[in-house]
């Protein structure tokens, strides 16, 4: 018969069977959960018969294509030569019919509201958040939008950037069955509310875009120069800009704050943002590209599945993420030699999350953003909700760790991080997110691992098969 704890077992019960388990680890399979309740005085409701384990709760999560309305769906899908795959047909037929009833009430919005969005003026520029994926961009948006003077494209105005002035509130009512709880590449919140990356409003506008390589993941990335804008055609970066400008208009029309704006791709549009906005503020976000890698790649990877047209084989993945990753950097150095000092602004994110408040001032002060004081409760309750937040974990091989020292290094050294070599140092080569040791509830970047904690971590995952099945759950909870 085999036992469990109960999550509200006391931790003196907890550990007194730790402490028995280390004991009779040598022979254990004639300990018998009668004498370790008797022995230890265990109370009955703390054991109980394993039940068998629920499946995971399945979350509804539409393809974020779903938001196109025609024009801009057959626009991007003819990009891709609609090369579906046989599972996935469904989805483009579906898709196509919904983008329709887009088209329809985007010819409402306009009719209704165009005219007054086309004259709607920015009280302020905006603040560009940039840097690359996994960097802590998205951290860094929610904390920005605390402040009660920002606004910022939330997911539904995002997904839906035709017609949201008409649709927002009944659909975000209606429809928040389809949104899963959380992200698919990690364990931040997802919902119509959440701060999203206007990216995806531009591929929702059928605007050129290299997220549209997520559609057609089996393929050459498509659209991989709309990274940079000035690269286009003349022609297609006015077609650009006029609905960009137009997509920040309508959010400026429903909400006037300053708008907090948050998209990877921008890192490279920087000059491009300048001319729009020449009082815009940039905070840039950097972080360990050691963690940046595997992180990055699980991205990528949850997105083709998620919302990929195709069934994808992972091809390629890795060199992606090697590519656009200097790409990006290039750009973003290149980009910042145009901003004026006092409207660009460098953090880390291990400086972020070790002293999230003490950053969040010197970003205010030097951007000049306003009283950090009026500011500083709403920040504070914010870290105090998601306080329990726990991060992806990772590891990289030697291999992998040499190829991002290969590749990446001169990056890595110029953000000031160390460079780190497998062969040196074997036990480098293996990462871990753990909690940061300045404050235990905030997540910290991924550090290297000492032969200390290796020896440790390894201890934990070895123990439970060292024992019998019998003890095998309780091996877990102690």
């Amino acid at each position: 018969m085999e036992m469990q704890i109960k999550p509200s077992a006391g931790a003196a019960d907890v550990q007194k069977v730790t402490d028995l388990i280390k004991r009779t680890v040598r022979n254990p399979q004639n300990i018998e959960p009668s004498k370790i309740s008797k022995k230890h005085k265990i109370k009955e409701k703390y054991l109980q018969t394993p039940t068998a384990k629920k499946p995971p709760k399945r979350e509804w999560a539409p393809r974020f294509w779903l938001g196109c309305d025609t024009f801009a769906w057959v626009r991007l899908m003819s990009k891709g030569h609609f090369a579906w795959h046989a599972p996935h047909w469904y989805i483009g037929a579906s898709t196509f019919a919904v983008s329709l009833g887009h088209t329809v009430l985007k010819w409402f919005q306009q009719g209704l509201y165009g005219s007054k969005i086309q004259n709607t003026k920015f009280k302020e520029d905006p603040v560009f958040i940039v840097g690359h994926w996994r960097t802590g961009t998205t951290l860094l948006h929610e904390l920005l939008i605390t402040d009660p003077n920002h606004n910022f494209p939330n997911t539904y105005q995002c997904m839906e950037p035709n017609h949201f002035l008409l649709t927002e509130e009944i659909s975000k009512k209606y429809l928040g069955f389809l949104m899963p709880d959380h992200r698919p590449m990690d364990n931040m919140k997802a919902g119509w509310d959440r701060p999203q990356e206007d990216e995806f409003a531009l591929c929702m506008l059928g605007l050129p875009s290299p997220y549209l390589h997520v559609a057609f993941p089996n393929q050459p990335p498509i659209d991989q120069n709309a990274f940079d804008i000035s690269s286009l055609p003349r022609s297609t970066q006015r077609t650009w800009k006029k609905y960009f400008y137009r997509y920040l208009q309508t959010l400026t029309f429903r909400d006037p704050r300053r708008l907090i704006l948050k998209s990877p791709p921008h890192s490279c549009r920087i000059p491009m943002l300048l001319e729009l906005f020449p009082k815009a503020r940039f905070v840039h976000i950097v972080r360990n590209p050691y963690s940046v890698y595997p992180s990055t790649v699980r991205l990528w990877k949850s997105l083709y599945l998620k919302h990929g047209m195709q069934n994808p084989d992972n091809r390629g993945v890795e060199e992606y993420v090697y590519s656009t990753f200097l790409n990006l950097y290039d750009k973003l150095e290149e980009g910042r030699k145009q901003v004026p000092a006092n409207q660009f602004y460098e953090i880390r994110y291990e400086d972020l999350i070790a002293n999230p408040l003490q950053e969040m001032e010197s970003l205010y002060q030097h951007l000049n953003l306003g009283d950090f004081g009026r500011v500083k409760p709403f920040l504070q309750s914010y870290l105090d909700q998601n306080a329990t937040y726990e991060t992806n974990r990772y590891e990289l091989s030697n291999e992998e760790t040499s190829k991002i020292t290969q590749r990446w290094g001169r990056v890595i050294e110029h953000y000031g991080y160390p460079l780190t070599k497998s062969d040196e140092n074997p036990d480098k080569s293996s990462l871990i997110e753990k909690i940061s040791p300045t404050n235990p509830t905030i997540p910290m970047d991924i550090q290297e691992i000492s032969p200390r904690d290796r020896k440790e971590k390894n201890q934990i995952q070895l123990t439970p098969s060292a024992i019998s099945p019998t003890l095998n759950r309780i091996a877990k909870v102690g």
